[in-house]
């Protein structure tokens, strides 16, 4: 069965696509019987996308007015109903997608596990539709799309709350059925012959080469009979592919000289046929075409800076390109977009201002970047690209070397956030994750999920300390210069002194010095406190109630029920434990020293900010990665901060306390 329209016109974004359109609006009305998941299905560039538009078109409020709805066919338009929530998985690891469900749904929730009970929970049915899941993930080589699918869509599929549309390729789409009644999901393949649509794909080749929808004005479309000859062709030709049919088109418009529009046998019925019809038309090797599309099929992101373009075509091929370079605009015009990059501004956190740091960006005018039309472009280039690991490999280097000065904060957005990428997918990245620069600049997104596919023995230390501390930089957002606060004290608490040191090499006015940290399982309280010693000099301490029979603890005399009752007293200043003493020795400071402190401190459950007491501003906010058990500021500007199994003294580092210090 093909497409049928019964007489009525077709959508007006879509052209067609009424039998897809009749399974959706029957999917968001709840008919009886009517599946609760469809699966929209198909080759990438068999238009999922543009069906999935046109159909949230016909749901959206407003949308809805200026669509013709009385003479569509009334089987494909849904009633007045809530528009259903929509989720781009573009670029989204599979926990940030979950917590954007948290967001929209309004779910208080503490971890993305509570997210499933608590949609559950809501009671009515939420419909939901999910574009572009072939996309998710900051980094392609990590598949996040099949994890997606995994440990998001599945769990989410056998909700009886979540009614689902999905948008995702074909060799997953088959997955959602598994363990779910019969009948639950539908799977709309828009290759298959139910869901395809001829008629609608020569109406999209007859508008493609329309001079009023904007194709140029040559002789094969001002001549309405030529033109309804060769649309028909292209469209055969094209098989059930939308993309096929725009790339062929453009690739006519780029290079019409010489055409033959009665010679169908030439058109191409492919993205990859067209790769080589377009190429051999401009008197080209079609491999030359494809090495000048390589860097795009292998980039990351949203594209490629245009001014590195050159550079990563020469290295993606391993020789110099420039020749072909220079002369190959219109080879590959038709198969690349042109666009405006995005701004890279970061928000500050209270305490951690990213004013005047390496990372300001100072651009000189208008960057761009050079994309792929279309992801099956890229997906063609790259099952066909030869030792595509070696190719991957130079173009890190390549990216390496860009680097003014090796100086992470002076590094182009796209190398900084992307060369873990291009370094995962050549298998060096352990090599790379040597730089306390790069782990301070980079998108930490991008980074974390590179890092997580590589082989945790496979990681250095510095590497595997990133990672620990990588949810606090992805979940609180934070710019250059709270990761470098936080990863310093990482450094540090894991023993890399040496990193720990670099990051305060990296031109940021860090907002504290960690002096020293303590493995200590069982703490329970901190103060701070002052401690005569033997040379008759008097030290500031860190006074810590720990279990009773910790070795070096002080008696206290008293047990509490929880079997603490110890001290440990640590100088405050450097790693150093004193021996058991009398307690009576320590002098903690009163009330009236505290309030005259400069410094006052407010805390969370995982956090602390400290204040500047007199102007009321935030000097600094230490976030942590467990729940605090105590925290305490001395007053000469020391943070004491414990965990169940840790503690840490931060020099909170102000005009005064660095002169003090």
């Amino acid at each position: 069965m093909t497409d049928t329209t019964d007489g009525y016109p077709p959508h007006p974004h879509l052209g067609g696509r009424n039998n897809a359109l009749r399974a959706l609006a029957s999917w968001r009305m709840e008919w009886p019987g009517s599946p609760r998941i469809v699966a929209v299905t198909g080759e990438s560039g068999s238009g999922r996308s543009r069906l999935l538009i046109g159909f949230l078109m016909l749901c959206d409020p407003d949308s809805r007015k200026r669509l013709p709805l009385d003479q569509l066919d009334p089987a494909t338009v849904p009633p007045e109903l809530p528009a259903p929530a929509v989720a781009n998985a573009r670029g989204l690891t599979s926990a940030q997608f979950l917590w954007a469900l948290a967001d929209h749904y309004g779910l208080t929730v503490d971890r993305v596990d509570d997210v499933y009970p608590a949609l559950a929970a809501l009671g009515t049915p939420a419909p939901l539709v999910v574009l572009d899941v072939d996309q998710a993930g900051p980094v392609r080589s990590a598949n996040e799309s099949e994890a997606l699918v995994r440990d998001v869509l599945n769990p989410l599929a056998s909700l009886d709350s979540m009614r689902l549309v999905l948008e995702l390729p074909r060799a997953l789409a088959s997955d959602l059925s598994e363990g779910l009644p019969s009948g639950t999901v539908q799977i709309v393949d828009l290759d298959d012959p139910e869901w395809a649509d001829p008629a609608g794909l020569l109406l999209h080749a007859q508008t493609a080469l329309d001079p009023q929808f904007g194709a140029p004005e040559l002789s094969f479309t001002t001549d309405p009979e030529l033109r309804a000859h060769l649309a028909t062709d292209i469209a055969q030709q094209a098989g059930t592919s939308p993309l096929v049919v725009q790339l062929t088109a453009q690739c006519l418009f780029t290079a019409p000289d010489g055409f033959v529009p009665s010679d169908a046998v030439q058109l191409p019925a492919s993205v990859a046929e067209v790769l080589d019809w377009h190429a051999q038309r401009l008197d080209a090797d079609p491999q030359t075409l494809r090495s000048l599309l390589a860097p795009l099929a292998l980039a990351e992101s949203s594209g490629i800076p245009v001014q590195l373009w050159p550079r990563l075509v020469n290295a993606a091929a391993g020789q110099d390109m420039a020749a072909d370079i220079a002369s190959g605009m219109e080879l590959v015009s038709p198969f690349v977009d042109l666009l405006e990059e995005p701004d890279d501004t970061e928000d500050d956190l209270d305490g951690l201002d990213d004013t005047d740091t390496p990372d300001a960006d100072a651009s000189d005018g208008e960057r761009m970047l050079l994309r792929l039309a279309h992801p099956a472009i890229g997906m063609e280039i790259r099952a066909n690209l030869p030792q595509s690991r070696a190719a991957q490999s130079r173009m890190a280097v390549t990216l390496l070397e860009s680097v003014p000065e090796q100086n992470w904060g002076l590094a182009h957005p796209y190398v900084r956030d992307n060369i873990a990428s291009h370094a995962l997918a050549a298998g060096l990245l352990p090599q790379l994750l040597t730089d306390p620069g790069l782990f301070v600049h980079a998108d930490p997104v991008r980074l974390r999920s590179a890092i997580q596919d590589v082989p945790h023995e496979s990681l250095g230390a510095p590497a595997r300390t990133y990672l620990r501390t990588a949810p606090l930089l992805t979940r609180n957002e934070l710019p250059p210069l709270g990761r470098a606060a936080l990863l310093e004290t990482a450094f540090l608490e894991d023993g890399l002194a040496d990193y720990a040191e670099a990051t305060h090499r990296l031109g940021f006015d860090l907002p504290w010095q960690t002096l020293w940290s303590l493995p200590l399982p069982g703490t329970a309280e901190v103060t701070v406190a002052e401690l005569p010693v033997a040379d008759g000099s008097v030290r500031p301490v860190a006074v810590l109630v720990v279990p009773a029979g910790t070795p070096g603890a002080w008696r206290t005399g008293v047990i509490n029920d929880d079997g603490r009752g110890g001290l440990l007293v640590h100088d405050l200043l450097q790693p150093h434990l004193y021996p058991p003493a009398d307690a009576a020795l320590l002098s903690r400071p009163s009330e009236d020293d505290r309030a005259a402190a400069p410094l006052g401190l407010s805390q969370g459950s995982d956090y602390v900010r400290i204040w500047d007491r007199a102007a009321g501003d935030p000097v600094a906010a230490f976030l942590s990665d467990k729940p605090l058990v105590g925290v305490d500021l001395s007053p000469d500007g020391i943070l004491i901060v414990a965990t169940e199994d840790a503690v840490k003294a931060l020099l909170i580092r102000t005009p005064a306390t660095q002169m003090a210090s």
